[in-house]
C-alpha cells in the first residue's frame, strides 16, 4: 500500500510540473520550426533589472552614443527592411508598430541634446505621423498622403501604417542616438549602464551645415523614446539571426547586454555642448571620445587599493 501512495505521489509531482513548464516544441504541427515571436509572451521581460536606491548610487554620468547601422555588428537591427515579414522586424519596424500601439514620443530639444520628458512635450496623438514623414521637414505636404508612414484617421482615433511609403523611408534610418546613465552603486560595489531613451535620427530634418557639425546632430533628431516604455515590444520580438538560425535574441537582450556597437558623441557638461561643439577636426573628436572612454572603464577601478 506504501508503494503504491508513493508511486501516486511521484506521477501526481510530474503531472504538476508538466502543467507549470509546458514544453515548447521546435517544430510545428504542420513540421515547420517555431520561429513565430508569439512564444515569448510566457516569457517576455525575462531579464532580471535592479532597483537602485537613490541613496546608495554616489556618482553618475551621462552619455549620449549613436548607433550607426552601416557597421556589421549592427546589422540586425537594419535588417529585414521589408515591411510585412511575417517574422522578423528591424528595429525601426518595431518602432513604427509600437506608436500605433500607443507608444508615447517626444519632441526634441531645440537648443541641446538631452531630452525631456515633460507631459507637455508628448507629440500629441493627431501629430504623430508628422515625425514619421518621407523627406525633410521642408517637403512636408499634409495633402500628399505618399509623404507619410503612418495616417491619422481622426474619426477611429488610430493610425494606419503605410507600407508602399515605409521601405523607401527605412533605407536612410542608419543611425539611432542613445541616452544612457553610467552610474556606481555603493550597496553591490559596481557600475551600471542604464539606457534612459532612444531616438531616431535623420539628417534630412536638419538645417545646420558642416561647419556647425554639433548642431547639425540636434537638428537631425527625429523624437525621443523612453526606453522603459519601449522594452515590452523589445522584450517580445526576436531579431533576425545571423549565421545560427537557432539561436534567437530578443530585442531587449541585445540592449540590455548592449550587444551593439557604438560611439560616444556626448556627455553631461555645464556647457550642454556635445563632443562636435568643440572639436574642430575628426581626430580631435576621436581623442576626445577616447578619453571619456578611458575614464568610464578606468573609475570603478581607481576606487580601490591594492
Amino acid at each position: 500500500m506504501k508503494k503504491i501512495s508513493v508511486l501516486a505521489l511521484s506521477v501526481f509531482a510530474f503531472v504538476a510540473a508538466q502543467a507549470q513548464h509546458p514544453i515548447n516544441s521546435f517544430f510545428a504541427p504542420d513540421g515547420t520550426v517555431r520561429l513565430e515571436t508569439q512564444e515569448l509572451s510566457e516569457v517576455a521581460d525575462s531579464i532580471v533589472t535592479l532597483k537602485h536606491r537613490t541613496e546608495d548610487v554616489v556618482w553618475r554620468r551621462d552619455i549620449y552614443r549613436v548607433i550607426d547601422m552601416r557597421q556589421k555588428q549592427n546589422f540586425q537591427l537594419y535588417f529585414p527592411i521589408e515591411p510585412d515579414d511575417p517574422t522578423y522586424m528591424s528595429l525601426y519596424r518595431l518602432i513604427v508598430d509600437a506608436v500605433q500601439k500607443g507608444l508615447t514620443i517626444f519632441y526634441p530639444s531645440e537648443r541641446i541634446l538631452k531630452p525631456w520628458f515633460a507631459e507637455e512635450n508628448i507629440v500629441p496623438r493627431n501629430k504623430v505621423i508628422d515625425q514619421f514623414v518621407v523627406g525633410g521637414i521642408g517637403e512636408l505636404d499634409r495633402e500628399d498622403e505618399t509623404s507619410y508612414i503612418l495616417n491619422y484617421d481622426s474619426v477611429a482615433d488610430e493610425l494606419r501604417f503605410q507600407p508602399y511609403n515605409y521601405q523607401t523611408y527605412v533605407r536612410n534610418q542608419l543611425k539611432y542616438l542613445v541616452y544612457e546613465v553610467i552610474f556606481f552603486d555603493r550597496s553591490t560595489s559596481r557600475m551600471y549602464r542604464k539606457t534612459v531613451a532612444i531616438a531616431p535620427l535623420q539628417p534630412d530634418q536638419a538645417t545646420g551645415g558642416p561647419e556647425e557639425p554639433g548642431r547639425f546632430m540636434r537638428e537631425s533628431v527625429k523624437f525621443w523614446m523612453l526606453y522603459d516604455e519601449l522594452r515590452p515590444y523589445l522584450a517580445s520580438q526576436y531579431l533576425i539571426p545571423t549565421q545560427n538560425e537557432s539561436k534567437r535574441v530578443s530585442f531587449e537582450e541585445f540592449f540590455e547586454k548592449h550587444l551593439y556597437s557604438s560611439y560616444i558623441v556626448g556627455e553631461g557638461n555645464m556647457y550642454n555642448r556635445m563632443i562636435l561643439d568643440y572639436c574642430l577636426t575628426e581626430k580631435e573628436a576621436k581623442q576626445e571620445q577616447d578619453r571619456i572612454e578611458y575614464e568610464l572603464l578606468t573609475f570603478e577601478q581607481d576606487l580601490w587599493e591594492y
